[in-house]
C-alpha cells in the first residue's frame, strides 16, 4: 500500500486485519484512483488544477473495522462497501459532477461488469481545509473517520486539525436543529407525492417521493453526525445513512427484482421526473414504494429522537 505514516501519526495504516486479497484489492482501488486522477488533470492548464494533488485517501466503516459482510451466495448477494474518503489540496477538486464521474463510473464497471472488484466502492471527496474545519466543528463523521479510519494513502506534508468536541449543549442545540429543518421538509414533499397520485400525475409523484427521501437521508446523518453528502443519488445516499443507522436497511427489500426494479426508478426520478424525457413509472410501483417510505419515514424519526435523548442526557450530566 502506499500509506507509509510511522507511529507519530495520527492514523492508522495497517490492513493485517484484512485477507491478502481485499488487501490487494484495496491497493489496486488506490492506483485506479490515481490514474483516474492524473488523466483528469495531467494536461490541465489552469495553475490550481496542475498544482492540486491527492492528499490522503482514507478506509472507513466495515472494512476499516473489521465487520465487514461479503455474501455472494444469496439472491441478490450482501456485499460491504468500500468506504472511502479521499482528501485533496483544493476545494475546487470536489466537484464529484466534473471531475469525479469517470472514478464512479468506472468502479461500477469493474465491479458489475467485469467483477474485478468484490465489493462496491464508495467515495467522497473533500479538501483539506474541509475536513479540518469540519475536525474544528465538532463533526462527529470526520472525528470518527480520523479517529477510526486507516490511511491507504498519505501525503507527509499535511496533518489534520486537532478535532474539537462540540459540548453537550452545542452539540443538542445542532441535532435539534437539523432535525426540525429536514424532517418537516421531508414530509411536505410526501404530501406533495401524495397529492400528485392521486391525480395520475405519476412522473411528478415519483420526483416529489424522490425529494422526500432524500431529505429523509440528510435528517437522519445531519443529526446523528453533523454530515450529509449532499447528492441527488440516493444509493450513495442509503449507503452513507445505512453506515449510520443500520435500522434503516430494513426500509428496502432488496431479495427480488421487482423490489431492485422499484427503488431504481426512484433513484432516476430526480432527473427523468422532472424533465421531457422518456421515464416510466407504474402507480403500483409508486404505491408500494410510497408504503417504503412511511417505514423509512418511522425508522428516521425513531432514529432523530434516540440521538437527541442521547445528547440531552449528556448535556445534563
Amino acid at each position: 500500500m502506499r500509506a507509509h505514516r510511522d507511529e507519530s501519526g495520527h492514523m492508522r495504516n495497517s490492513l493485517s486485519h484484512l485477507p491478502d486479497n481485499r488487501q490487494r484489492e484495496l491497493s489496486r482501488i488506490v492506483d485506479m484512483i490515481f490514474e483516474e486522477f492524473e488523466d483528469q488533470f495531467g494536461l490541465a492548464r489552469h495553475e490550481w488544477k496542475t498544482r492540486g494533488v491527492i492528499l490522503k485517501i482514507i478506509l472507513y466503516g466495515s472494512y476499516a473495522r473489521g465487520d465487514w459482510v461479503y455474501e455472494p451466495h444469496t439472491r441478490v448477494g450482501k456485499h460491504s462497501d468500500y468506504d472511502l474518503l479521499i482528501v485533496v489540496s483544493d476545494d475546487r477538486l470536489t466537484d464529484r459532477v466534473a471531475y469525479w464521474s469517470n472514478l464512479l463510473e468506472r468502479f461500477r464497471r469493474e465491479y458489475l461488469i467485469s467483477h474485478s472488484i468484490l465489493s462496491p466502492v464508495q467515495f467522497f471527496v473533500h479538501s483539506i481545509s474541509q475536513v479540518n474545519d469540519a475536525l474544528s466543528h465538532g463533526r462527529y463523521f470526520f472525528i470518527d473517520v480520523v479517529r477510526d479510519g486507516i490511511a491507504l494513502y498519505e501525503s507527509d506534508e499535511t496533518q489534520f486539525a486537532i478535532p474539537r468536541p462540540k459540548s453537550g449543549e452545542q452539540a443538542l442545540k445542532m441535532a435539534q436543529g437539523y432535525r426540525d429543518e429536514w424532517l418537516p421538509s421531508a414530509a411536505e414533499f410526501f404530501d406533495d407525492f401524495e397529492t400528485n397520485l392521486a391525480r395520475d400525475r405519476l412522473k411528478k409523484a415519483a420526483f416529489e417521493l424522490h425529494q422526500c427521501v432524500e431529505r429523509l437521508y440528510h435528517a437522519v446523518m445531519l443529526t446523528r453526525t453533523f454530515y450529509t453528502p449532499y447528492v441527488h443519488d440516493l444509493s450513495t445516499l442509503r449507503e452513507q445513512a445505512e453506515l449510520v443507522e443500520p435500522e434503516l436497511h430494513e426500509a428496502w427489500p432488496r431479495e427480488t427484482d421487482e423490489d431492485i426494479k422499484a427503488f431504481g426508478k426512484l433513484q432516476q426520478a430526480y432527473v427523468n421526473g422532472r424533465y421531457p424525457r422518456p421515464f416510466e413509472v407504474s402507480k403500483e410501483q409508486l404505491i408500494w414504494l410510497g408504503d417504503r417510505v412511511r417505514m423509512l419515514t418511522r425508522i428516521v424519526e425513531a432514529s432523530c429522537r434516540e440521538r437527541i435523548a442521547e445528547l440531552e442526557r449528556a448535556a445534563d450530566a
